[in-house]
């Protein structure tokens, strides 16, 4: 017979050797479909009184959320932060439906309001301050990071946008999701330019990253409008339009693009963990370190 796990009182919660380093994966308790992953520094003491930051690392198509969890966790040891990958899994809306995601909201279906429920949960668990947290996204993860910056600027410290393949450009003359027309309309509240302005933004390619059978969008695609490829053929050329948007908009954005490296999230982690190191030493970037 086995030994039980150890129990350990945590922040509001009884915590187990499973809610510690690298974590166990959790589902979400107010909806079950959805799952996460974290990974809690080796700093954190039970009985501690400091508060922990937090960084939320959004999965691509592939859904590997351990991998994104753990790309994070030296990065995680050295500024103190709590690391969160969800999982959003493909089939959400129907049996083939592998990007809904990435559109942040569908219908009825939002799952911003899921991913605030994920760290509702961190929340209870540790001693954790979320009020403003960073977020990065590669891929399918990328197009859910820059639609939650736009819609919840007010919650972000810093946001990384990692080789996105279709993009909103903050454009005031075409309707979402190619531009941001129709944004009060659709979302229910106004675009906050001077919020979205206080946050420290990165946008990350890699150079050879020229592959566009995948994000080139044809007429009968559901995703399907009359400008849905105006930002350009490849990723690197749609990235280049997302940042003359937003600077246009007066929202300064770190634009690197990585020799050689093409659609894989590895070669970007470098001068990702850059982009949130000089972050969490400026003001707009919550916490001390």
């Amino acid at each position: 017979m086995s030994t039980p796990a150890p129990q350990r009182q945590g922040h509001g919660v009884r915590l187990s050797y499973y809610d510690f380093g690298r974590t166990t994966a959790f589902c979400c308790q107010s909806d079950p479909r959805f799952s996460y992953c974290a990974y809690v520094p080796e700093s954190y003491a039970e009985d501690g009184a400091d508060r922990y930051r937090l960084l939320v690392a959004i999965h691509g198509s592939r859904r590997e959320m351990v991998a994104y969890r753990d790309a994070f966790i030296a990065l995680a040891e050295r500024r103190r932060l709590i690391v969160l990958a969800p999982l959003f899994p493909a089939g959400i809306l129907a049996a083939n439906d592998h990007s809904s995601y990435k559109m942040l909201r569908v219908g009825a279906m939002h799952y911003d309001a899921v991913l605030f429920a994920m760290i509702a949960e961190l929340e209870a668990r540790y001693r954790l301050d979320a009020d403003r947290f960073a977020l990065f996204g590669f891929s399918g993860g990328a197009q859910f990071a820059q639609r939650f910056f736009t819609l919840h600027p007010e919650r972000l410290s810093a946001v990384s946008i990692a080789s996105p393949g279709v993009v909103t450009l903050l454009d005031l003359a075409r309707d979402h999701w190619v531009g941001v027309r129709d944004f009060a309309e659709r979302f229910g509240k106004p675009l906050d330019l001077a919020a979205m302005r206080r946050v420290a933004v990165q946008m990350v390619v890699g150079a050879a990253d020229r592959d566009t059978w995948e994000i080139t969008i044809k007429p009968g695609d559901p995703w399907w409008q009359p400008d849905a490829n105006i930002a350009g053929a490849d990723r690197p050329a749609r990235l280049d339009a997302l940042k003359a948007s937003f600077e246009a908009q007066g929202i300064s954005v770190r634009r690197d693009i990585v020799p050689g490296i093409a659609h894989t999230l590895p070669g970007l982690l470098p001068v990702v963990e850059d982009f949130f190191d000089k972050a969490s030493g400026e003001a707009n970037f919550v916490g001390s370190v």
